[in-house]
């Protein structure tokens, strides 16, 4: 959705590898031609690298200030979630083996419950996609504050400061990427995500280390008050699902599927988990929302970390809003293929994302929004219950059903408290 290809959302990388024009505009149409053929090439090497790339997102940033708001033990949970993100990646893949016809994410929603479920599960994922977004925007803003707090736009005579000036910077140097047909030399830029949360990682561990940091703070057991902001900000960072059939339906040997995502899952698990506890050990409760805030801005390790943090979203925006302009273009089926109205969609778009950066200047509450109302949703819930539909599960009684159950239930329990504590949060800040 963080990547996208949902940062986050990684979401859209491997679903844009080259952009072909839709016959037409409707919105089966469009979703489909965000995937691949069904007669796979991609060997397992790349579909892992695809699948690192798209659970590698900006969710990294935020995860030392998940386990500061949760405690160490809230560690436990994030285990917990990749293990039930992981074990929905396979449900996903079962679905597909059901009905060869199924190409994309709404494709299983629509052979589930029908074009009900095709509908809900567009929306969800949509929604994930234009809040993670809006969250990319934020968080230049943010980064870029930190390295130029003295800056002010003044604009006649009304003074903006310095985060919401860069915003609008930023918008101003994203749109025409946005305006873009073919984003095919995006889709390589923003593939560097494995790359740059390496980069992030090993230059907070050398700054902690060798910039006089140290890695001295404790921390707290656990938080009670806070564990539903920290779950809800783990399970952001596992909201690639709708990436998820279009890595199977391009693999040449499918039958490696689930070894290729237990890979990735076990990999990007560590890496969050390494990623948590460096920031805390070094900050503690003091630890931002997002890592780089936390940084000295003087250390070269320290602004190669914030630079890297700058740059990957920057690509990874248009990638991430087009299938989001394609969707709205197909609501307009007279106008859809006019070069001005897909202009004015793309600005309009651009516009609206803005305004909510703005509006909500918050990446640690948004984030957290989004994780629990709409990633736990889309990676958790909805692909066990479009599974125990399709499959029929649901009329035998078994050890499958009650884990099937048992993930569903976790995935309400976080949308529920996690979604309610986000507001909360949200409103208390505004």
């Amino acid at each position: 959705m963080e990547n996208m290809s949902r940062d986050e959302p990684s979401l859209t990388v491997p679903l844009i590898a080259e952009e072909k024009q839709s016959p037409g505009c409707k919105l089966e149409d469009v979703e489909t031609n965000y995937s691949h053929s069904t007669t796979g090439t991609t060997s397992s090497f790349k579909t892992a690298f695809h699948g690192l790339n798209a659970l590698s997102g900006v969710g990294i940033l935020s995860i030392p200030y998940a386990l500061s708001s949760g405690g160490w033990l809230s560690l436990i949970l994030l285990f917990v979630i990749s293990f039930a993100a992981f074990y929905s990646g396979l449900l996903i893949q079962r679905c597909m083996d059901v009905d060869s016809n199924i190409r994309t994410y709404p494709d299983i929603g629509e052979r589930a419950f029908g074009y009900k479920g095709r509908l809900l599960v567009s929306v969800v994922i949509y929604a994930e996609l234009y809040l993670v977004a809006a969250g990319f925007l934020i968080l230049e803003g943010d980064n870029l504050q930190t390295l130029f707090p003295d800056m002010v736009l003044e604009v006649a005579g009304f003074e903006i400061g310095a985060r919401q000036s860069f915003v609008i910077f930023v918008a101003f140097i994203i749109l025409p990427t946005v305006w873009l047909d073919n984003l095919s030399i995006l889709s390589y830029i923003s593939a560097s995500g494995v790359l740059a949360s390496a980069i992030i990682l090993v230059s907070i561990f050398w700054t902690g280390a060798f910039d006089g940091i140290g890695f001295n703070q404790k921390g707290t057991l656990v938080n009670w008050h806070g564990i539903p902001n920290a779950v809800s900000l783990y399970a952001f960072c596992y909201c690639a699902h709708p990436v998820f059939p279009t890595l199977y339906t391009s693999m040449k040997n499918k039958r490696q599927f689930s070894n290729v995502l237990l890979v990735c899952f076990i990999l990007c698990t560590l890496n969050y988990a390494s990623m948590a506890a460096l920031g805390y050990l070094m900050f503690g409760s003091n630890v931002q929302s997002q890592i780089t805030l936390s940084l000295p801005t003087h250390n070269f390790s320290s602004r190669l970390a914030i630079y890297t943090t700058l740059v990957n979203p920057i690509a990874k925006y248009a990638l991430m809003v087009t299938p989001i302009v394609k969707v709205t273009k197909s609501w307009f089926p007279l106008n859809c293929n006019n070069k001005s109205f897909s202009l004015f969609i793309s600005t309009a778009f651009v516009i609206s994302n803005v305004t909510v950066a703005l509006s909500v200047p918050f990446f640690g509450d948004l984030m957290s929004l989004v994780g629990a109302f709409l990633s736990m949703t889309a990676s958790t819930v909805l692909p066990c219950l479009c599974y125990m539909k399709i499959s029929r599960t649901y009329r035998r009684f078994g050890f499958e059903m009650v884990v099937l159950v048992s993930v569903v239930l976790l995935g309400i329990a976080v949308v529920v408290f996690g979604t309610y504590s986000s507001l909360l949060q949200i409103i208390g800040h505004l």
